[in-house]
C-alpha cells in the first residue's frame, strides 16, 4: 500500500508529504530546545524514529503531517497536519516551525489550510490540539485558530491541555474564518508591525 499524499497550497506555502530529503531539518529542530514542548530535545535515534513515524502515519491512518515549504524558495519551514497515534484520545491538529522562521505567521497559515482540508475533503467533524500548558506560543496560536480550552476532554498523559477547534459549520459562518484570513493577509502585506513577542 502506498498512499497518494495530497499537496496543499496557500499564498506563501506549499505543503507536501514528508520526504527523506527533509529529514536533516527535522532532526535539527527536534534535537534543539525548540522541541521541548513536543517530547524533545531528542537524540539522533529518537529523532530518526519519530520521523519514520511521521511518514508511516500517512500509510496507517490515511492522513498525517505535511512538510511546509516556502513557495518561492522551496526551503522547508516546519510541519503541520493531523496526528493520531496509538492511545491518542482524539484526532489532533499539530504544528512545529523551524526556529529561524518563527514569528511570520507560517504555523497559522499552514495549520488553517490543513484544517480546511480535513474538514472539507476528508469529512472530519472536529479536531483538538494537545498542548503543553507552558507552551504559551502554541496556546495563543490555537486561540487565534478559534480553538477553546476543553477542560472536560481527555488528555494524552495528564500533562497537556486540550484545545478544541471550531466545528466545520462554525468556520463556514465567516467570522472566525474571516479573522484568520485577515491575519494571514497582514503577515503577507502588513498594515502595521506589532511590537512584542513574535507569534507563529
Amino acid at each position: 500500500m502506498s498512499i497518494d499524499i495530497p499537496v496543499l497550497e496557500t499564498r506563501r506555502l506549499v505543503l507536501r508529504g514528508p520526504e527523506p530529503d527533509d529529514y536533516p531539518n527535522f532532526k535539527a529542530t527536534f534535537s534543539s530546545y525548540r522541541s521541548r514542548f513536543m517530547g524533545g530535545p531528542l537524540n539522533a535515534y529518537e529523532a530518526w524514529m519519530l520521523y519514520a513515524a511521521e511518514i508511516g502515519h500517512w500509510e496507517i491512518r490515511g492522513f498525517g503531517m505535511w512538510m511546509i515549504h516556502d513557495r518561492e524558495t522551496e526551503r522547508t519551514l516546519g510541519m503541520a497536519g493531523g496526528w493520531f497515534p496509538a492511545k491518542w484520545p482524539e484526532r489532533e491538529l499539530a504544528w512545529i516551525i523551524w526556529p529561524d522562521v518563527a514569528g511570520r505567521g507560517i504555523a497559522l497559515e499552514a495549520t488553517n489550510a490543513c484544517r480546511h482540508f480535513y474538514y472539507e475533503k476528508m469529512g472530519w467533524d472536529g479536531a483538538v490540539s494537545y498542548i503543553d500548558p507552558k507552551n504559551l506560543d502554541s496556546i495563543r496560536l490555537a486561540e487565534r485558530l478559534g480553538a477553546v480550552r476543553d477542560t472536560s476532554a481527555a488528555s494524552v498523559d495528564g500533562n497537556d491541555v486540550v484545545y478544541r477547534h471550531p466545528a466545520p459549520a462554525a468556520l463556514r459562518s465567516g467570522q472566525i474564518a474571516d479573522g484568520i484570513a485577515m491575519e494571514i493577509a497582514n503577515y503577507i502585506d502588513p498594515l502595521f508591525t506589532p511590537k512584542g513577542m513574535p507569534l507563529d
